[in-house]
């Protein structure tokens, strides 16, 4: 069925939208609600580091807590159960920080050296970019007796731009792993203390209709995702390895790293590897293999792989999710771009299922969901 039709479908279908999709009709409320969305931004952006680290001790409860609840299956305490996962966990951290600190190091005492290297290789042109300059001046001066001062535009390094709020992130991280550690010995009382309070069976069930959905979403996109991030790395790194790269390990942790961030992330991985080959090889189409090779990667993985296995559980819209990315990584940086899907596939959920915030849940999605009411 084309567009068109789908949007001509007649009143009934209308009506029935209609319903499935509210609008608010108060204007002083909705201007109310939108100054409290304000309030809460500006709010988050000064409590950041507080925020960003319950956020993600959040998220990783929901990923972490089946392994927990299988633990707990065996009779082993849900004490030591939580304690064995945040220990696995922190040990896969610091181990792969531990195989990455060396070459990382290395590339990084290389980096003046490498830079001057690549300024060489380009200096062809640069030669033709001065040259470019020198002729606009010299077409100006024909027009005009005085000429206008060249005005040089410096911008921050590129590793403050990539790494800003990591500082906090780290600072945190003490945070993260106690309150997660709670979250898992506590399981769902702590949700379940929420659900109590609300004041009808209808929100009771409502609520816990929401909090199992989300649980479920969450744990599936992670764990498909750094399944999928996983299978990347490798073929990163036996690519980087076969185009002959030192340090194929690196490139391809750091591919898995990256891919956690769409969009951004394999973009910062293909301008990494493009400099880290022309600052390698001698011949253009060398320096670009690698680069080239992972982004045919990330194509066939983040076009084709991961949404087929996801399948409909993450029907955002792109649009809404380079916002989101844009917006979140500005308010809290690396940590706010990791954490923009997740956010906005969760508070899509609940515009979902919260029959007033259904018109907003049908914005942030590619299609519209049928979601029946809870107590149906």
């Amino acid at each position: 069925m084309s567009e068109v039709h789908k949007l001509t479908d007649g009143s009934a279908s209308e009506s029935a939208e209609r319903k499935v999709l509210p609008l608010p009709k108060d204007f002083k409320a909705t201007v109310l609600v939108g100054i409290f969305c304000l309030i809460v931004l500006y709010a988050l952006y000064l409590t950041g580091e507080i925020v960003v680290p319950v956020i993600i001790a959040l998220l990783l409860k929901m990923v972490l807590q089946p392994a927990t609840e299988i633990l707990v299956d065996f009779h082993l305490p849900r004490f030591v159960a939580a304690f064995l996962v945040v220990s696995v966990l922190l040990g896969v951290v610091f181990a792969l920080a531990f195989l990455l600190s060396g070459p990382a190091a290395s590339w990084v005492s290389k980096a003046p050296a490498s830079f001057a290297q690549l300024e060489r290789r380009l200096d062809s042109l640069s030669a033709m970019a001065r040259g470019f300059q020198k002729a606009s001046q010299d077409v100006q001066k024909l027009g005009e007796d005085a000429t206008t001062p060249a005005v040089a535009v410096k911008g921050p390094p590129l590793s403050t731009f990539l790494f800003s709020g990591t500082r906090a992130l780290a600072a945190g991280l003490l945070t993260i792993v106690v309150l997660l550690f709670f979250l898992l010995v506590s399981g769902n009382s702590f949700l379940r203390r929420i659900v109590e309070i609300l004041p009808t069976l209808h929100d009771k069930k409502q609520a816990v209709d929401i909090i199992n959905e989300i649980q479920r979403t969450i744990s599936v996109y992670f764990g498909t995702v750094t399944m999928m991030n996983a299978l990347v790395g490798i073929l990163t790194g036996i690519a980087a390895y076969f185009c002959g790269l030192s340090d194929p390990v690196l490139w391809g942790s750091v591919a898995f790293l990256l891919n956690f961030i769409p969009i951004l992330g394999p973009l910062v991985g293909v301008v990494l590897l493009g400099l880290v080959g022309f600052t390698t090889f001698v011949t253009v189409w060398q320096a670009l293999l690698p680069a080239g090779i992972y982004l045919l990667i990330h194509f066939a993985e983040g076009e084709t792989i991961t949404p087929m296995l996801l399948a409909r559980r993450f029907t955002l819209n792109p649009v809404v999710v380079i916002i989101a990315l844009v917006f979140w990584y500005w308010l809290w940086g690396v940590a706010g771009a990791l954490l923009a899907v997740p956010m906005v596939a969760t508070f899509k959920i609940v515009c979902d299922r919260v029959e007033m915030l259904k018109a907003i849940g049908h914005f942030l999605g590619t299609e519209a969901r049928e979601i029946q009411p809870a107590d149906s």
